[in-house]
């Protein structure tokens, strides 16, 4: 269904020098499959579905904002990636995307393994059964009580990132009897093409020991002589949102010549190499991710010639897929509220939800994409910024979006690829409620994170 248009603009052709702007796509109604998870359709009536659902069921019954997920979409994508490593590599899954307890059951059931940074990720995937050896500890600045916590639970491997850290999960192992198994991250110097918040392996930031200078090597000497080590391998990460393997390539160059130099140091080969994670996915259709099994076998050819070159027994791969899991398979639903022209720039579209539920756009400048799922539209594409109802300019879902000139108040807009970093990123800016996390699957929605309460955040208040 179309309503007629409205004088609300400014239109493109009007206001936007020729080349300044991409052009708008030449048909606002579709629904990008490369950025929707994979059951997204609109019906007869031109309303977007998910899973069965049409989003103006989900809106009324579930209210918005709110996060919905496709179960389906999610679990597939858990099993493209433990089909492409195949059983002589481990998938964790990086918790810090997105958890809940929901999520660790699909995980320990589709076969993957956890990655969890914090006291909180690691209550939450052991309280819904994921087993402990199949959880990896990670963090930079680990708490006595998290490692505690740990080791008590017997996970599956620490990822040590200091010279402290050494000593503080060792002594925590030695004092409960038991040797630790851990890793040591290693920042190799590779200058991931992302954003500098999310660059995880040039030497200057907080993450791993440097292999420049020999930090990374002295740390090795230090954990094989601890009886409540057991040194397994090294990790690398070299950041996030990343789309070739170029930087995989000198990554795993590099620590492959840290194996060499161990077992020529020390007589011991390793057995382990995780290369993290960081693979992108499509925010925009103009993104173009790589499937799991092309990644699998690149990363496999990598680490097979650089231990062939240095005459190493191939070691165990790990990969840490979180956004590549979860990121595609949500997108976040609000309402129009406000429709603001501002003749000759663009128009405003503000929406109920913003920056505390969707961060990214204002923290890294984030590209999304956005469409009207209420309904379809003939109207012609309008400039729109879409705005959340914060007090700050920087408020921003999408910065630059193509809407039709007939959005209006009331109007159900959806924001894809919000699954990762959105809700586990989500605050209480201006004593904002976090939305509810709505699964999807065959006609059927449940909730597995409620919406927040204004007796939520008054329960807090103590004072």
């Amino acid at each position: 269904m179309s309503r007629s248009a409205h004088p609300a603009g400014p239109r493109y052709a009007d206001v936007l020098p020729e080349g300044h702007y991409p052009a708008p796509p030449a048909d606002l109604n579709a629904l990008h499959p490369r950025v929707w998870s994979r059951t997204v359709s609109r019906n007869e009536d031109g309303v977007a579905t998910v899973g069965g659902l049409d989003v103006k069921r989900l809106a009324e019954e579930f209210g918005t904002p709110a996060y919905f997920l496709d179960e389906d979409d999610f679990r597939a994508r858990c099993r493209a990636w433990r089909e492409a490593f195949g059983p002589d590599a481990d998938v964790f899954y990086a918790g810090k995307a997105f958890l809940s307890r929901a999520v660790v059951r699909w995980l320990t059931e589709e076969g993957l393994n956890l990655d969890v940074c914090s006291a909180g990720e690691l209550a939450t995937a052991l309280d819904a059964g994921m087993p402990a050896e199949r959880i990896a500890l990670h963090g930079n600045n680990k708490s006595a009580e998290e490692i505690s916590r740990a080791v008590e639970a017997g996970v599956g491997r620490i990822v040590v990132d200091s010279f402290q850290e050494i000593v503080r999960v060792a002594h925590t192992a030695q004092r409960a009897g038991k040797r630790q198994r851990v890793q040591i991250r290693v920042t190799v110097g590779v200058e991931a093409h992302t954003h500098e918040f999310i660059a995880t392996a040039h030497e200057d930031q907080k993450f791993g020991l440097p292999l420049a200078g020999g930090q990374a090597a002295e740390a090795v000497r230090r954990a094989l002589k601890l009886d409540g080590l057991e040194l397994i391998g090294i990790h690398s990460h070299i950041g996030s949102q990343i789309f070739d393997t170029s930087g995989f390539e000198v990554a795993a160059h590099r620590v492959v010549g840290l194996l060499r130099e161990i077992r020529d140091e020390h007589g011991v080969e390793l057995p382990e190499i995780d290369l993290g994670g960081g693979l992108g996915i499509a925010y925009t259709p103009d993104d173009d991710p790589r499937e799991p099994q092309e990644i699998a076998t690149a990363l496999r050819a990598i680490v097979e010639r650089e231990c062939a070159a240095a005459g190493l027994a191939v070691p165990r791969l790990s990969v840490e897929p979180g956004r590549a899991i979860v990121g595609p398979t949500a997108f976040t639903l609000y309402e129009v509220g406000t429709v603001k022209e501002l003749p000759g720039l663009r128009t405003y579209v503000s929406v109920d939800g913003g920056m505390s539920d969707n961060i990214r756009t204002a923290l890294y400048d984030a590209d999304y994409s956005v469409a009207l799922v209420s309904r379809t539209s003939t109207a012609d594409p309008m400039l729109s910024r879409v705005v959340g109802k914060h007090c700050e300019s920087g408020d921003i879902v999408v910065r630059d979006a193509f809407l039709p000139a007939d959005v209006a108040p009331g109007d159900l807009l959806a924001v894809p690829a919000t699954g990762a970093y959105c809700r586990s990123m989500a605050s209480n800016y201006n004593h904002a409620l976090r939305p509810p996390v709505v699964v999807v699957k065959d006609g059927a929605a449940r909730v597995i994170v409620r919406r927040e309460t204004e007796e939520d955040l008054l329960r807090l208040d103590v004072g």
